[in-house]
């Protein structure tokens, strides 16, 4: 019986898993072997009477460079506390990050503190580490591919994003300027001498502008050939003025660049911080709009709130007008051209009239500039050359037969520029059955000058419909005179600006009547606008001008009333 029970005793108990074991009865080198078969660095680390000790450590944790010491272990000497205060409370996992060494070359683990339940009062705890190192550097790397240019190593977009919203936080959004540069005739270098020399012209672009910046400002590359920088101001707005200044001073030196000298220009935006912005976005589309507005004016623009909302009007009346366009709504009145020496209505002039969707009248002044930026001209163009020819056939079919007036319609230099014009209006007129001598077409001089060769072939192609070309606005331009007398035109037009006041200006009369005689001398004929008053058009036409138009015989009518004007009408007309 002794004899069993002796060897009963001294049978092999069964092994107390890992995840159970309890150091104070596990040996030293039981613990080691243990947190050997961990896959990570750990130590069993023992805090008692302020000192700290280490239990155990695996070989990862050594190799790791954390020590075997507890006195020389960076762990201690960095953690040391919040281990303390972990064994102090009643908490038995805790979970923080830490980086380990210099900036450059840090090290970060993922650090868990952990301890049973049971076991708080031990003065014990199992702390394992997790190397992220690599992961982090990877991602930190990809993160600066992505916020940094790669063709000059500048921030890009968004990187400049980030850092100037980082600084706004801390400072404040009105220490602070936004310039944007944007390179002007870039394109042509790039056309002309390839996509390599463009590169190599933006890098040296990129070093000159950074040389002429304070220390603490900062450059970014935020578009093919735009640039913008942060900068915080010290002495107000001014800062940023002398900043762009050197700016253009260091650009203004040649670039060399094969066997050809380079001069570059720029266009300089700036947009100065306001408290009440809470958007680093909006800063920096201000400073692209004042940007946009240099481009125009040739100087450097500070970013002006008026100037923005006009913008904003003028974007708003395009969104509008498209659909205005699209739905049909908007509409042509009609303003009589009428023979000077009988007073006979022989034309009318037709124009484009909108009421919004708010029922506001917006007046052409205000949408036809609109209209013509954004390229909506085309299809507006289109609409009125169809509407003016459905507005004759429905004259004509009101009165039995040809009405004996023709109609104006107006064609801008950007129309003749993208569309195909004789088509357009060979297709209007047979679509409602309409000769083409009951066309008139009228053109700017702006429209002569923008590609000469091209508008003589469509202003032929426009004669041989039998339509009638007139210049309209005839002395505000700038015609070549020479050119002038080789194109088909039939009719000159007298600007307004020179028929208004013309009988207390000595000058303006002097100047219609050079129109005038030159008109003669070119066997074209005249129409005079702007003329109000009865006195003015008995010595228009006694001066030689052929017809008038102005509110002394009507101001512009929709069609229905436009033919009214016209002798014998019938009140069965429609529109």
């Amino acid at each position: 019986m002794l004899l069993s029970r002796r060897r009963k005793d001294k049978s092999p108990q069964a092994p107390t898993p890992p995840g159970r074991a309890d150091a104070r009865t596990l040996g030293p080198g039981t613990i080691a072997q243990i947190l050997n078969m961990l896959p990570v660095a750990a130590a069993v680390i023992e805090h008692r009477d302020g000192r700290f000790a280490f239990e155990a450590v695996n070989r990862q944790f050594r190799v790791a460079g954390l020590g075997a010491v507890a006195d020389d272990s960076m762990l201690i000497r960095q953690l040391g506390a919040q281990i303390a205060r972990f064994l102090a409370s009643d908490a038995t996992e805790l979970d923080l990050d830490w980086d380990l060494g210099e900036a450059v070359d840090s090290r970060h683990f993922q650090v868990r503190f952990a301890r049973r339940a049971v076991n708080r009062n031990t003065g014990q705890c199992l702390v394992t580490l997790v190397d992220h190192t690599s992961e982090l550097r990877t991602q930190r790397s990809l993160r600066r591919e992505m916020l940094t240019d790669s063709l000059t190593g500048l921030p890009n977009r968004p990187g400049f994003s980030e850092q100037l919203e980082g600084d706004v936080e801390r400072e404040g959004m009105g220490r602070y300027a936004v310039l944007v540069i944007n390179l002007d005739r870039f394109s042509r270098i790039n056309a002309c001498m390839g996509g390599l020399a463009g590169d190599e012209l933006l890098i040296s672009v990129a070093r000159r502008i950074k040389g002429a910046l304070r220390a603490h400002d900062v450059l970014a590359r935020v578009g093919g050939d735009e640039f913008a920088i942060q900068m915080e101001l010290d002495d107000g707005p001014g800062d940023a003025l002398h900043v762009a200044k050197r700016i253009q001073n260091a650009l203004t030196t040649p670039f060399r660049l094969s066997d050809f000298e380079i001069r570059v220009d720029c266009s300089i935006g700036i947009s100065i911080g306001d408290p009440v912005l809470t958007d680093v976005e909006e800063l920096i589309r201000h400073a692209q709009f004042a940007m946009k507005r240099a481009k125009k004016s040739g100087r450097t623009e500070i970013y002006q709130t008026s100037a923005f909302d006009i913008a904003r009007q003028q974007f708003s009346i395009e969104t509008e007008l498209r659909r205005a366009i699209d739905n049909g709504a908007l509409s042509l009145n009609f303003q009589p051209i009428c023979d000077l020496a009988t007073g006979r209505i022989v034309s009318f002039e037709a124009l484009a009239r909108w009421t919004t969707e708010c029922g506001e009248n917006l007046s052409p002044v205000d949408f036809i500039p609109v209209a013509e930026e954004s390229g909506l001209i085309v299809p507006l163009g289109r609409w009125a050359m169809y509407e003016a020819a459905r507005t004759v056939a429905q004259w004509d079919a009101a009165n039995g037969g040809d009405c004996g007036v023709t109609v104006a319609v107006n064609l801008s230099a950007i129309q003749l520029q993208r569309d195909q014009i004789a088509p357009l209006v060979e297709s209007a007129l047979a679509a409602h059955n309409v000769e083409g001598r009951r066309f008139t077409l009228e053109l700017t001089e702006s429209a002569l000058i923008s590609d000469p060769d091209h508008i003589a072939r469509t202003m032929h192609a426009l004669k041989s419909l039998g339509t009638t070309l007139a210049m309209d606005d005839f002395g505000t331009g700038y015609s070549n005179l020479a050119y002038l007398q080789k194109l088909p035109i039939d009719v000159l037009k007298i600007d307004r600006s020179f028929v208004s006041g013309m009988l207390a200006d000595r000058d303006k009369v002097a100047i219609v009547r050079a129109i005038l005689s030159l008109a003669q001398a070119l066997g074209m004929r005249t129409t005079a606008e702007g003329i109000e008053t009865n006195e003015l058009a008995q010595t228009l036409a006694a001066l030689g001008c052929s017809y008038g138009q102005g509110y002394l015989y009507s101001p512009p009518l929709p069609a229905d009333r436009a033919y009214a004007l016209l002798p014998g009408a019938s009140s069965s007309a429609t529109t």
